[in-house]
């Protein structure tokens, strides 16, 4: 796994989440929640094509011609799989994965990659509003199962403790590694995480999950632009002279 592998993970979990969070933008409990989501998914579906274009500077660029049919290619969370039935489960992304997304980005920005310390810095300023609204809403209570669920996937994405992201950390490409990463997020939110015991053997390094599957047949046909094609109208047929 090179750093090119946790960026394209890191634009593509960023990308899903944005859809998910616009999936509830008319969902939520309130207007204001409504109107966060909304936004929410715009920042992140615009953050995750800035990391897209920080592939081609950092040399090889790890997506490939499959990315367009499979859609176990995407490097996305378990969590992303399927679309959220649940606004507890949206509160858990919100408030765990999207600050455990930001850590990353922290850690990027805190590394000695120039391309990555500038065009991410400004993220960390808009995301400040995501861990806002995740956390106030994770005061307020809610089920204990997404919540878990939550922490789990974010802690296996962080990585082993000597794999490839404490390997990028001691280069000093990132400023955090997975230790690193973990006391910063429980930080963030004020709490400890539980007690999560990973089977890295069974971890996929390049997807980082430790969970087979692949995202939601529609949710796949959206991101490759198969639903804009479906209900496109038909092209004019050209004019015989």
């Amino acid at each position: 796994m090179s750093l090119s592998d946790l960026v394209l993970s890191i634009a593509d979990n960023k990308q899903m989440l944005g859809l998910r969070y616009a999936e509830w933008a008319t969902r939520a409990p309130s207007l204001e929640a409504d109107i966060a989501a909304a936004a929410m998914g715009l920042d992140d579906l615009g953050h995750s094509r800035v990391l897209y274009g920080c592939l081609e500077p950092l040399g090889a660029d790890p997506r490939t011609t499959e990315r367009e049919s499979n859609a176990a290619s995407i490097r996305n969370l378990p969590y992303f799989d399927e679309p959220w039935t649940e606004w507890s489960q949206f509160v858990a992304a919100n408030a765990i994965l999207d600050t455990a997304f930001t850590t990353m980005i922290e850690a990027c920005v805190g590394g000695s990659v120039e391309v990555l310390q500038t065009r991410l810095r400004k993220m960390l300023m808009e995301e400040r509003y995501h861990f806002l609204h995740g956390r106030s809403w994770l005061r307020s209570g809610i089920e204990k199962a997404p919540l878990e669920r939550a922490w789990r996937e974010a802690i296996e994405w962080f990585g082993p403790p000597d794999g490839e992201t404490a390997a990028l950390h001691t280069e000093g490409k990132l400023g955090m590694g997975p230790a690193e990463l973990r006391a910063r997020l429980e930080e963030q939110l004020e709490t400890r995480a539980p007690k999560v015991e990973v089977d890295w053997s069974t971890w996929d390094p390049i997807r980082r999950r430790g969970k087979r599957g692949a995202v939601d047949a529609h949710t796949f046909g959206m991101l490759r632009g198969l639903e804009e094609k479906k209900y496109a109208p038909p092209a004019a047929k050209p004019t015989p002279l």
